[in-house]
């Protein structure tokens, strides 16, 4: 594979897990934004708006068609609901939200957005001053991944094997793991992206440095978890460390709490269960400088 993989475990998620300086203030710690939704799906932004907050940023929006908006504010008052125009995320929606756009180190894009988005996605990602994005489910899109591979901006794709087929027209072989990871070190290396691949054995990339993580279970099969592990990196990646190691501590971490889950629950958890237990993981890294 050329370069060495090197097994997540606690000590390397203490070695690179972002630090909070004692006399910090409030935005200094994180501010993400998660645009997603439309008018069947609310529950994927949501959950991946909810693990951001849980990770611990300062503040996390969320913007979502209107249809759905008010739903959301009612399920929690900590996150920061912008309505967009129409059912779905639309040339208009991009148009909108980027005149409106809040002050945020990270944005997470793509979840429950459901299909025929591709205008307005592409029109947001080439418009959008944000630096640092990381693009899930159906922002998992050809087309999207080459606006931003060459805009300079640092990005992560968070796909499992049938969206990696999406953006990169490759199958990966389930009985050649090297082989597999060889196929995703090249993808990203060409696309200039930190790439983490969801499975049972999850691949982090960004070409450069290379990263496995055995964390989870087959309980995470449960809808949401993959929404969760976006919303969790995005907040991660928002606090100043590297993509690749936002990417693999975010794997560990969402991996852990399913293992956690699954000690207590057994195969019966689902998402929103699953980021609950994120502080039992998280604290113990946390630290004050």
């Amino acid at each position: 594979m050329g370069i060495e993989p090197i097994n997540i475990d606690e000590n390397f998620v203490r070695k690179y897990y972002p630090s909070r300086k004692k006399d910090s203030h409030k935005g200094e710690n994180g501010r993400v934004l998660v645009i997603g939704g439309n008018w069947i799906y609310h529950g994927a932004p949501y959950i991946a708006s909810l693990a951001a907050l849980i990770c611990g940023v300062d503040l996390v929006y969320i913007a979502v068609p209107k249809p759905i908006s008010n739903a959301i504010r009612s399920m929690n008052p900590n996150l920061i609901v912008i309505p967009l125009p129409d059912y779905k995320f639309t040339t208009g929606s991009a148009e909108r939200l980027i005149k409106i756009m809040p002050e945020v180190d990270a944005l997470l894009i793509g979840n429950g957005m459901g299909k025929g988005i591709i205008s307005g996605l592409k029109e947001f990602l080439t418009e959008t001053s944000v630096k640092k994005i990381v693009l899930d489910a159906d922002a998992l899109l050809p087309e999207a991944v080459n606006v931003l591979s060459g805009s300079g901006k640092d990005f992560i794709l968070t796909p499992h094997e049938g969206e990696f087929r999406r953006i990169s027209d490759h199958v990966l072989s389930d009985k050649n793991f090297d082989e597999k990871v060889k196929v995703v070190m090249n993808f990203a290396k060409e696309k200039r992206a930190t790439v983490l691949l969801k499975g049972s054995i999850d691949i982090i990339t960004d070409s450069k440095e290379l990263y496995l993580n055995s964390t989870g279970n087959a309980g995470m099969t449960v809808g949401g978890t993959g929404d969760a592990l976006a919303g969790l990196v995005t907040g991660l990646f928002s606090k100043g460390i590297k993509a690749v190691e936002a990417s693999a501590i975010g794997a560990y971490i969402n991996g852990s709490a399913g293992d956690l889950a699954l000690k207590e629950k057994g195969l019966h958890f689902t998402a929103t269960d699953l980021i609950n237990y994120y502080p039992q993981i998280m604290k113990k890294f946390d630290r004050l400088v």
